[in-house]
């Protein structure tokens, strides 16, 4: 394995949390998580590569919507067991409910309200919707 995998502190399943932000507009994306072999991925290809937990497998952004991450940089955090991945994101969609970021409820007043607008219905991008 690369020295570089060997600096992060991976947890006991062997994963990380990955931060990703899309490059120009500095928007929180989404949070998911990479173990070792998710990482060199990214890292040789270029192309965001996650791991699944619910599924147990890898999972390369975009493979059935086509909503790829293209990897600008890598960043590890300070106590190296997080990491953050700058993006560009193709076709604006990052969230599987068809919005541009995960990160679409805002906490206001006692209750989370939907804050983005749903970009494309997810029925018509992912099989399994």
């Amino acid at each position: 394995m690369s020295s570089f995998l060997n600096q992060i502190k991976w947890n006991q399943d062997g994963l990380v949390p990955v931060v990703t932000i899309e490059v120009e507009s500095r928007r929180i994306l989404m949070q998911a998580w990479v173990n070792r072999e998710a990482l060199q991925i990214t890292v040789n290809e270029g192309f965001a590569v996650y791991w699944s937990r619910s599924r147990a497998k890898l999972w390369k952004k975009g493979e059935q919507s086509g909503n790829t991450q293209r990897v600008v940089d890598v960043y590890l955090d300070c106590d190296n067991d997080s990491l953050c991945y700058e993006v560009q994101q193709a076709g604006g969609i990052a969230c599987h409910t068809g919005r541009e970021s995960c990160f679409f409820q805002k906490y206001e007043k006692g209750k989370w309200l939907i804050a983005d607008p749903v970009l494309k219905d997810p029925s018509s991008i992912y099989d399994n919707q």
